[in-house]
Parts: structure tokens; sequence; C-alpha cells
């Protein structure tokens, strides 16, 4: 027996005893009430509910002879196996059947678990049908809102004590179950008895010798179960269940009801068999007309105090299940009260009327059950919705357990799942209190510690989707939140902070003259274009000596105004980037140094031939004229310059801004419109630059006289060289570094020209004058 479902009797006649005092409900009528053991299988069941419907007790459903009792409505079972037995009997019969629909405190069992972030749970159902729909129903609700579940354990459905081994051996499995499990949140789906199955698994380790301790859960029940024991359980320990949460269905101290369980004494309360097995169960005595005489038992005195009983065994204070209990009988009351005065309005007083409605049309309840609303005594409100369903919401729990046995239920928040939201949850945390194993601070429980900002959640191949490795936001991109299914990337006007969690608005940038590299390479190009007009001016100033005649003039001047103006294009590429600087940056650069190739190449080309015209009978002597140079130059030039007018025709470059380059940079740049048309200028100086190459090496052995080919030689490897190396590194560098090393080969090749044909006759002329007379030419050649 578990004597605590005593009260739900009590409350019965309480309600009924109310019913009939009152003068506003059913002043005419009088409700009387009959008790049935609903047993614990469905035979039994069915056989207490076809007494209801026989005549005195009689199991003759169907027949009506001698004393006939009305019967309007049925209050079901606590548990909801027993309940669906009954009304599989008294839907045949149309008698009144109000089932809650268990779905909307699934929901608020699922607000809680979010609110408190418990991802990672244990499920703990009943081995019935109602378990196979609690499953059914919560699977897919809790995993749509992120929850998982870590394990599923089933309690057995029977409470008799002749099922203990299977207690005891499905106990064992859920124990370990249990204590293995990482998950700290357990959730309970039970009937009103699952508690006292619970109560086993404190005993289990030591029943079936288990080594570990079940320790650090949080228990979460449902609405359905209620602190009780049987009677065997009378000082079992309850202390792993201090801190439980649990929905309990609002409900309130009824007036005057303590007063009526007070009185309850089994030497002067009438009519009452329950009470003196309930006292001998719940106190542990027995009656002196209950014991043998060879038996030493404790005998009932009747003056045990009820305010005695642990909590499990009996409360003074209305339960949840009572107080549904009352708000139903009130609900059947007011419902027949409301038929009767229809029948009253449209209907002509008949005699014996009053049998004849209730024996002959009990379903017409339903429609009057529906429309009920009052409120009961304790002030609350009790209303249906258009679906039957009691409009109420459910007060969130906590258990508080004492070494006496005794416990207190604290109201800590409440769920309205009549919201227009979906259920909505208050709470006050800072009045529940946990189990000391979690030193009062919110317990935890998650498959895997949340990600942090500036990382992401990358699932266990094989794990649930709650259990997941934390990996970093790759480049570009930031989380800024924890628990992120993915980094979002910044804007791309944005860049990720050093930390990854937050974007910062990128830096407009190109090469200027206000920085070090710029105001560097600014210096440089105007020093060689300095040094190369210096020496554009020696050459000038000395243009009827040997040494200047012997090198073509109007080549070596076409060659030194090409390098000067090489060393001041390379200006073009610093500073913001404009229209006009984008279409003459290359444009310019490449028919420069076009001319500066061409011109290299003629003066290879008029060294060959000069020597060639030396030979007896040589027929090159035609070719040996100004025009040939001239040719050359132009020809060549022309070439690149037809180039870049199909580049600037079809893709000319244009002012650009390049925000992907640099991660925290956004750089504006010359966007070079038609690259294929870039390298083919490129392409174009390289062929140049290459058979200039080749025909000074080829003559770099010629007489003394004509040893120019050597340094054209010389200065076009650096030249080829340069601009070889400039491919690879242009490509692997970003942003404004492309410029600057674009420039550097601006400069670089021109200074390889300047130096290596110029340098050597500058010396000549400025410092060795003597050197630079005819005769010592004459001479050498010889």
């Amino acid at each position: 027996m578990i004597p605590k479902n005593y009260q739900h009797l009590l409350v019965l006649a309480f309600a009924v005893q109310e019913v009939n005092e009152s003068t506003h409900i059913l002043p005419n009528q009088t409700l009387g009430f009959h008790i049935y053991d609903s047993y614990d299988n469905a035979r039994r069941t069915c056989q207490a509910t076809l007494r209801l419907l026989s005549v005195q007790e009689r199991l003759v459903p169907n027949y009506a002879c001698g004393i006939c009792y009305n019967l309007i409505a049925v209050i079901g079972s606590l548990d909801s196996e027993v309940s669906l037995n009954m009304a599989n009997t008294l839907d045949i019969y149309k008698i009144p059947q109000m089932v809650p629909h268990e779905t909307l405190q699934y929901e608020g069992i699922l607000s809680l678990l979010l609110h408190f972030s418990w991802t990672w749970i244990g499920l703990l159902c009943m081995d019935n049908d109602k378990g196979e729909r609690f499953l059914q129903t919560v699977f897919p609700m809790f995993s749509k809102r992120g929850v998982c579940v870590a394990f599923i354990e089933k309690l057995p459905p029977h409470t008799n004590i002749n099922n203990i081994n299977t207690v005891l051996e499905k106990g064992a499995d859920m124990h370990d179950k249990l204590v293995d499990s990482k998950a700290n949140v357990v959730v309970l789906q039970g009937e009103s008895y699952s508690f006292a199955l619970l109560k086993w698994l404190p005993y289990i380790s030591e029943v079936v010798k288990r080594t570990s301790k079940l320790k650090d859960k949080v228990w979460i029940a449902s609405a359905n179960m209620e602190i009780n024991a049987f009677v065997y359980q009378r000082n079992w320990e309850t202390e792993i269940f201090h801190g439980t949460l649990s929905l309990s269905i609002h409900s309130n101290d009824l007036p005057g009801f303590q007063s009526f369980e007070k009185r309850r004494n089994p030497n002067r309360t009438k009519g009452d068999d329950f009470l003196r097995i309930f006292w001998e169960q719940a106190f542990g005595c027995l009656f002196p007309t209950s014991v043998d005489n060879d038996v030493e038992e404790v005998i009932c005195t009747g003056k045990e105090r009820l305010e005695s009983l642990p909590g499990s065994f009996f409360e003074l204070s209305m339960t949840g299940h009572s107080y549904s209990i009352y708000n139903a009988v009130y609900a059947v009351a007011h419902a027949m009260h409301a038929m009767s005065s229809s029948e009253v309005k449209h209907r002509a007083v008949l005699k014996n009327k009053n049998q004849k409605i209730w024996s002959e049309a009990p379903w017409r309840l339903h429609q009057f059950l529906r429309g009920v609303a009052f409120n009961n005594s304790a002030g609350s409100r009790v209303s249906f919705n258009e679906k039957g369903e009691l409009v109420t919401g459910f007060d969130v729990i906590n258990w508080k357990f004492f070494a006496n046995e005794s416990f207190l239920r604290v109201k800590v928040g409440r769920i309205d799942p009549w919201a227009s939201l979906g259920p909505k949850l208050t709470i006050h945390e800072e009045t529940i209190t946990w189990h000391h194993w979690f030193n009062q601070a919110q317990p935890l429980s998650v498959c895997t510690w949340s990600c942090r900002p500036a990382s992401s959640k990358k699932v266990k191949v094989g794990e649930p989707y709650c259990c997941y490795d934390c990996i970093p936001c790759p480049a570009g991109k930031i989380s800024t939140q924890e628990d992120m299914n993915d980094c979002n990337p910044c804007s791309d006007t944005e860049y990720p902070s050093k930390n990854w969690d937050f974007c910062l608005p990128k830096n407009t940038t190109f090469l200027s003259y206000d920085e070090a590299l710029g105001l560097t390479l600014v210096f440089l190009a105007l020093v060689f274009a300095f040094i190369t007009a210096l020496v554009l001016a020696v050459f000038v100033k000395n243009h009827r000596t040997p040494i200047v005649k012997a090198n073509n003039q109007k080549l070596t001047y076409t060659l030194l105004i090409s390098l000067l103006l090489c060393f001041l294009c390379a200006l073009l590429f610093i500073g913001e980037p404009q229209a006009v600087t984008c279409l003459l940056r290359q444009t310019a650069f490449a028919i420069i140094f076009s001319v500066a190739v061409s011109s290299v190449l003629a003066k290879t080309l008029l060294v060959v031939l000069a020597f060639m015209t030396t030979q007896p009978g040589s027929k090159m002597r035609k070719w040996l004229g100004k025009e040939t140079a001239s040719v050359i130059v132009l020809s060549c030039s022309l070439i690149q310059a037809g180039i870049c007018s199909v580049w600037l025709g079809t893709s000319p470059p244009f002012p650009d801004a390049d925000m992907f380059s640099m991660a925290e940079e956004i750089v504006l740049e010359c966007n070079e419109g038609s690259v294929v048309m870039f390298y083919c200028t490129l392409g174009y100086m390289g062929l140049l630059a290459t058979i200039s190459f080749t025909v000074a090496f080829l003559s770099r052995k010629l007489p003394g006289s004509f040893n120019e080919a050597k340094f054209i030689t010389f200065s076009m490897l650096v030249f080829c060289s340069v601009w070889l190396s400039f491919v690879p590194s242009y490509l692997s560098t970003k942003g404004k570094s492309m410029v600057a090393v674009e420039i550097f080969s601006i400069l670089a090749s021109s200074t390889g020209l300047l130096c290596c044909i110029f340098i050597p006759k500058c010396y000549i002329i400025v410092l060795r004058p003597e050197l630079n007379k005819r005769e010592q030419l004459v001479r050498r050649k010889s």
C-alpha cells in the first residue's frame, strides 16, 4: 500500500460534502460517491468499472431493477494505464471523461532545460504504452531545440512487492547507466507510484554489490509523480533527490481541509472503511482486534498524530493530485447545475423529471463540462478550453529533503503553457536549492563544453550532434557567440579581430609618398634620374671626342633619354591611383622600356655590322648607315606601342579597390584590366632583351676596339635576371607590395643598363681623358 493515496479519498469526501452543504450549487440534489480499487491489472480494472455501471454492486451491466443509482461521471485513476482501461468501458456508455494534454507539460520541461542550457540529459520513463508515447513525443521535440538524450531507461510498471527481484535486476542496470553517464540531468516520466520505485536507487549499490555511488544528478519530474513511498520504505533515505525540480499543476491549500483531515480518528470517525487500514499501514501498528494473542505488535491507540508521519506517507497540505480531484468534483457539480438549469428553462416540469434526466442522458453532461468556469474555495479560476483541457499552468517546484525524512516543496517558478508564443517560463533562480554536490552553483549538463567565441562546432562522427569538437575559426571568419555551428565571414570592408570574435573596419592603403617605402623609392628614382642626366650631359659636352663618336651619338642620346624617362616613370606608380595615372603607368613604362631595349639592340647590331664591314669584300657596309639604327629603334618601339594601343582600346587599366588580398587593408590599386595584355607587353620586352643578349653574347669576343659588346652582354644579363625574377615575385606578393616590386624592377633594370654600358665610358671621358684619343683607339685596334 502507498499510504499517501488516502488523502485523495479524503479530498473526494470533502468536496462532495461541501457541494451538498452549498445552497447555490445543486440545491435540490444530493451527490453521493463510490470508491473502487482499480488494482494493478487491466482485468481487475475492467471488473471494477463494470461494477460502477451495475445495480447494487451486482456485476450485471445493463440490468436495471430495484434501487438504481444515477452514475453521472467517473474520476479516473491517478495513473494513465488504469484510466485508459476504464475509458475503454466507460466510452460505450458515454460517461464524461476528460484527460489532460500531457504534451503541454513536456513543452514546459523543455523550456526548463533550455533555460538552464541543459542539452545532455537522460530519460527515465515507464515501461508501458504511456512511456512509449512519451518517448515518441519528446524525442523530436527535444532534438529540434538542441537537447540530446544520453541514455534511456524504463521503470517497471508494477508496484507489487512480489516483483521485488524484477525491480532489483532492472534497478541494477539503471544504477550503472546513471553512474557511468556524464549527463547530470535526468528527466523523469512516471506514474503516481514511480517515486517509490526510485527510492530503491540509493540501496542498489549495497544490495547488488556495486562499488560506485549514484550522485551528481539533477532530477526533473513530471507532474504525474508524487513524493510517496511503500509501507516497507518507512525509513528509507531520499537524500539523492534533494534539489529535484518538478512540474506540478497549480494548487492552493483549501480552507478547512486540514481541519477535516485532523478530525479523522479511527475511534470516532464513522463510515470510513479505509481509515483503520490507512492508520495501521501509516503508523506501523495494529488495532487490538487485528492482533493475535501470540503476536507481539505495536498497538494502535488512535491518539497517533497525522503531523508526525513522514511526508512520503502523508501530508496535511494539499498535493497536486488531491487538488485536481477537488476541482473535478466541483466541475461535475457545476456542469450538473448548468444542465439542470437548462432543463428547467426549456421543458415543463414533469414528475420524476430529475431521475429521468440523469438515467437517460448522462452523455449530455459533456457539453456543459466544456463550458464550466468557476472560482474554487481557494480563489483559483477553473475552466476548460475548446478541446476540453484544463486552462491552468504548471508550478515549478524545488524539492528539499531533510534528514528526518521530511521534505519541503518550494515554488520557484511558473510555466504558462497557453502563452501565445509557446510555453512561457518564469523562474527565480535565487530561490532554488541545488544538491550539495554542486556547491550551490548551477549544475551543468552538456556532452561538450561550450565552444567559446572565435571557434565553431564540429560534430563528432557517430555521436549525437550535442557531442562535438571546437575548432578555431578559419582566416577571415569570426564567431561572436558560444556554440556557433559555423563561423561567419566579415564583410568585404572589415577584417576579424585578433581573437576572431568581432570585425574591425579595414584601413584604406596604397603606396604613398608619405610612408618610408614610397619615400625611399621616390628618392632612388630621382637620384638615378639625376645620374642619368649627368651622364647625358657628359656625353653632350664631349660629343666631339672619339669615344663618343665611336658609340653612335644618336643611339647613345636616345638610350640615355629613355633611361631617364624610365627612372621618372616609376613615379607614376606611387601615390593614390587615379584614372590618368592608371592609364599611363604600364603603357608609358612598356613603351619607354621598349625604346631603351631596342636602342641597346640597335647598338649591338651596329657593333656586329661594324666588325663585318672591316672584312675585305664585305657587302654589309650599306647597312652601316645612321638610318639603320633609327629604323630598328622606331620599328621595335612601334610594335610595343601597337600592343599598348590594343590594350587601351579593349580593356584599359582603371582605379580599383582590392578588398581581398590583404586581410586588414583595402588596397587602392590600378586594375590592369586585361592581365593577358599586361603580360604581352612584358613578354615583348623580354623578347627584345633576349635577342639583344643573344647577339651581344655571340659578339663578346670581337677585337678590343669593338668590345662594347661585352658591356652590352653584361647589361642585358642584369636586365633579364631582374625581369625573370620579377614575375614570381610579382605573383607572390599582395597589395601595395606588388607595386613596390614593379618599381624596384624598373629601377634595377634601368640602373643595370646605365651602369654596365655608360659607367666605363664616363670613366675614360672624365677620369682618363688621355685614353679618349683616336691614336689610342687605332693602336688598340692594331
